[in-house]
């Protein structure tokens, strides 16, 4: 280990002395210690969302996996800006080191979970180590390239993802079909998986990601770290529990009261801790970077809403497995590579990015649209279409509002700045988990006792239970003695929703309509809070972008202060001579 890291500190050096300027083979070491770590975190997402309604099946708890989903969220979002702030402090990559170490005692925890409250609780310490891997690679990327060049390196990390978005829906998909892995229940092999990919990439990280790092004297936030959980913890229980507890109910009351409080105590903290604060009050004070925070919160909710609903209505409605509703989202990540390529290269060229904000979330805007006319009954290539776009627009989207809020800052503060971005983005992203998860949970009983209402589907089950093979069918068992009580039929989709894919459609028809109706729901808040963004982007300022890396400009002004004072030492130590005194010295006989 020694060994290494005396290379590794040769490698830091060897940078800092050509003056941060980086050769194009020390930025593939970096960005290949970055992509390891990046396509650990993107793979365990796309994993977990197509296998999630699996596990929950199986855990007997489909209306709390929102707990599995929004406890990961909660704590990779809190824990976002404090691995900025401390990276800004102790470097980046110990904080990389440390947040892979955590994903990965996360993961073993999370693979051995027997209920879906523990499989919460693990899936919070896999998203305390995800804060970091979400945050630090686009920080280091600040630090190494100029803003125009990350054009050249992004289609590293889109491969990065895209592999990661094909190959998780498969693997995935495998582990949640198979029942059983090497005397392990084949679904939690989507979280102990995460174990050799994790150590093969915290063997790249510890071999290639060394960059030079000037360890700075600060005071850490403490405070602020403390209040901003107090804050926003409360708030988003709230967000998820508001249905069951009553949104005036006590419970509610006091996490409103709560909330508020420690965001206010926040703010207060921020103000006193000045430039050290985790997220520098004074960042605000860019209009740039105000705006692309704004949209990163509600680009997030969209982003999130459509990640998250989407698998679950292509296997709850269109009766898809867990594979199979991975790769019917190849839409959706095949625009966001197409639109992230072509939006870079012309960043690249051109130094201009104020239109891509505007254009993607049109985009978007247009994908939910076309989802608000899903029906249960519509093909899945209508919902493709949606996807499409929606893809089309994050791609320009992702990228970009990052880019404008590391441009807004100066060198010293691009990981904060990267990460405060990141922070508010995962923000919307929890926010709008909480609230789209709450809605159709809330709504889906609902549209189930409207449904039965319907003659059409009144007289398809009537159809049905008249025909003597489909009451012998052991697969319509379940679903026939559930319909012989409505009340029973209404609350049945809080526990094991799997009997809905495999009994006749006749029967089943009540449940998938109310879901898709649900679902509609949801997209019309989603395209409602996109249009809100679409509108906001118009005001977004987008300055030139700077023609030097973070390293590269901490390099000149470090030359410039060491000339400085160079200066200042000549000016102190030079001899004071009196006008004409040489002259006198010269002739003697004067």
């Amino acid at each position: 280990m020694s060994r290494v890291d005396s290379k590794g500190k040769q490698q830091a050096q060897a940078i800092k002395d050509a003056g941060g300027v980086m050769t194009h083979r020390q930025i593939l070491f970096v960005i290949f210690g970055l992509m390891a770590g990046m396509f650990l975190s993107s793979l365990d997402q796309t994993i977990v969302s197509t296998s999630m309604r699996t596990i929950a099946d199986d855990l007997d708890g489909l209306s709390q996996q929102v707990w599995v989903t929004t406890a990961y969220l909660i704590l990779a979002t809190i824990s976002t800006p404090i691995y900025g702030k401390l990276s800004d402090i102790f470097g980046r990559r110990p904080l990389f080191i440390i947040a892979i170490s955590i994903f990965l005692v996360g993961s073993i925890a999370a693979g051995f979970a027997s209920s879906m409250y523990e499989l919460a609780a693990f899936r919070a310490i896999q998203g305390l180590g995800a804060g970091g891997l979400m945050a630090l690679p686009l920080a280091i990327m600040g630090d190494i390239l100029a803003p125009r060049e990350r054009a050249k390196y992004q289609g590293y990390f889109l491969a990065v993802f895209g592999v990661s978005s094909v190959v998780g829906p498969l693997i995935g998909g495998l582990f949640a079909g198979t029942p059983e892995i090497l005397f392990v229940t084949g679904w939690r092999w989507v979280f102990l998986i995460n174990i050799p990919i994790g150590l093969a990439a915290l063997a790249i990280v510890l071999r290639f990601l060394h960059i030079p790092h000037e360890r700075r004297t600060v005071r850490i936030d403490w405070w602020g770290a403390a209040t901003i959980i107090i804050g926003l913890v409360p708030l988003l229980l709230v967000a998820e529990q508001g249905r069951e507890w009553g949104w005036g109910s006590l419970g509610s009351i006091a996490c409103y009261v709560i909330g508020v409080i420690g965001l206010a105590a926040f703010v207060l903290s921020e103000k006193l801790m000045g430039d050290d604060a985790l997220i520098p009050l004074k960042l605000f004070k860019s209009s740039t970077f105000s705006m692309a925070t704004v949209l990163g919160v509600l680009v997030g909710f969209g982003m999130f809403g459509a990640m998250m609903t989407l698998p679950l209505y292509l296997q709850v409605v269109n009766g898809a497995t867990p594979t199979e509703s991975g790769f019917l989202m190849l839409p959706m990540i095949l625009g966001l590579m197409i639109s992230s390529i072509v939006s870079g290269q012309l960043i690249a060229r051109t130094g201009k990015y104020q239109m891509f904000p505007t254009i993607g979330t049109a985009f978007v805007a247009v994908g939910f649209f076309v989802f608000t006319f899903a029906t249960a009954d519509k093909p899945v290539w209508f919902l493709m279409i949606g996807m499409l776009f929606v893809g089309l627009g994050l791609g320009q989207l992702m990228q970009t509002l990052t880019l404008a809020s590391q441009n807004s800052v100066g060198p010293r503060d691009i990981g904060v700045a990267t990460s405060a971005s990141t922070f508010f983005r995962q923000i919307g992203g929890t926010v709008g988990t909480a609230v789209i998860f709450s809605v159709i949970f809330t709504r889906w009983p609902l549209n189930i006792a409207t449904a039965f209402d319907s003659t059409r589907i009144q007289d398809g089950i009537t159809a049905a239970l008249s025909d003597p093979k489909v009451a012998a069918d052991p697969a319509n068992a379940q679903i026939i003695e559930i319909l012989k009580n409505p009340g029973a039929a209404v609350g049945s989709v809080s526990g094991d929703t799997s009997f809905l894919n495999t009994s006749d459609p006749r029967l089943s028809a009540a449940f998938l309509e109310g879901f898709a109706n649900s679902a509609i729901t949801v997209f019309w808040i989603a395209l409602a809070v996109i249009l809100v963004a679409f509108v906001l982007s118009f005001f977004l300022k987008a300055p030139p972008l700077r023609a030097k890396s973070a390293l590269q400009e901490n390099a000149d002004d470090a030359a410039a202060a060491v000339a400085l004072e160079a200066d200042r030492a000549a000016s102190q130590t030079a001899p004071l001579v009196e006008p004409g005194a040489a002259a006198r010295d010269d002739n003697p006989k004067k």
